[in-house]
């Protein structure tokens, strides 16, 4: 007996990921704009996990769309190979090194 599959897609190797759909990457940086933005307005400054390229373009656009939302710049800079920084201006430096050390 043959059967007919519907919504059946082939599955990606497990390096490669599903790109989003439009609709998923609207909802992914809507949730990037608020959560990260309410962070940074409360402590100056967020971490995130960026793994991929795609994570790192990510949150490029959305530092880019709260420096519009807010008037104020909004730096993104790469901690490591897998975090970045989002920073208002004037918080730049790290807040582990402008801790004073005995």
């Amino acid at each position: 007996m043959i059967r007919d599959l519907y919504n059946v897609r082939v599955r990606p190797a497990e390096h490669e990921t599903t790109p989003l759909t439009d609709e998923e990457e609207q909802r992914v940086r809507a949730v990037l704009f608020s959560e990260l933005g309410n962070k940074i307005a409360d402590q100056g400054w967020a971490r995130f996990p960026a793994y991929t390229p795609e994570d790192r373009r990510r949150l490029v656009a959305v530092a880019h769309r709260l420096t519009a939302h807010w008037g104020q710049q909004v730096f993104v800079e790469a901690e490591d190979l897998t975090r970045v920084r989002l920073c208002l201006a004037g918080q730049e430096t790290s807040p582990e090194s402008s801790t004073a050390r005995p």
